[in-house]
């Protein structure tokens, strides 16, 4: 099988680990496909080489359907890491808190949106009235304005379109930022982003997992981490966009 190597001296400690063992945790689960890995160690991964194709409906109702079982599979709590890892989590190159919650609501405002803000604030992508905006989203989130009976769910936190590989044998996944969270999250990054045939993914993934009612009302709501995370190191469209998912929040919170 060929395989891909990816080195870079400078990665923080435990960085390509933790991809590591966020690729074998999902794979674990016995749904979506995720690139295997061959090998890994301070500042290196070598993982499977996908084959890539072109996108198509099949293609995509399959990765819904195996989606879901991923998520199914579950996690120990909010924020719990893969198993068997105990160092940082990161998404992309920014390191996440990776402390554990009883309530989803209290672990997504304080560990995947608040830790993000004043970053891009001192960045100027967000303005600190802006801010006030977002941590006011925060406070209902965590006040358990979107909690539910959902079980801490094994997400890849990371899928957005560019870690969701057309091959000639399905979808592959990569680079995950994996950890127990809410499922919607990772329909909203795929969202977010833009997926091929994602209606088709969508439709697949909710006629073997249902979810609750709304779900694509609060799209904005589970936006805000991966948004927080870009306005925190791209550009100033980010905040924007960022102060829009929260406004969006509040206005379903009421």
């Amino acid at each position: 099988m060929a395989t891909f190597r990816k080195e870079d001296a400078r990665a923080p400690r435990g960085f390509f680990e933790a991809e590591a063992a966020g690729l074998r945790w999902l794979a674990d689960a016995g749904g979506a496909q995720v690139a295997e890995v061959h090998g890994v160690g301070p500042g290196w991964i070598e993982i499977e080489r996908v084959e890539r194709a072109l996108p198509t409906a099949d293609a995509a109702r399959r990765f819904g359907a195996a989606l879901a079982r991923t998520h199914l599979a579950g996690a120990p709590s909010f924020g719990a890491s893969p198993d068997g890892w105990q160092g940082s989590l990161f998404i992309g190159s920014r390191e996440m808190p990776h402390t554990t919650h009883d309530t989803w609501g209290e672990f997504y405002a304080h560990t995947r949106v608040l830790p993000f803000l004043d970053a891009a604030v001192h960045a100027r992508h967000l303005m600190p009235s802006e801010r006030d905006i977002v941590r006011a989203a925060c406070e209902v989130i965590e006040a358990g304005a979107f909690d539910d009976d959902e079980p801490p769910a094994r997400i890849h936190g990371d899928l957005w379109a560019g870690n969701v590989l057309f091959s000639p044998a399905g979808v592959v996944l990569i680079d995950p930022a994996a950890h127990g969270g809410h499922r919607e999250s990772d329909l909203a990054m795929l969202a977010l982003f833009g997926a091929p045939y994602l209606d088709e993914i969508c439709s697949a993934y909710e006629s073997a997992a249902p979810l609750h009612a709304g779900w694509r009302d609060r799209i904005p709501v589970h936006q805000l981490h991966p948004l927080a995370v870009h306005a925190a190191g791209h550009d100033r469209s980010y905040g924007v966009h960022l102060v829009q998912a929260a406004q969006a929040t509040l206005a379903l919170a009421r």
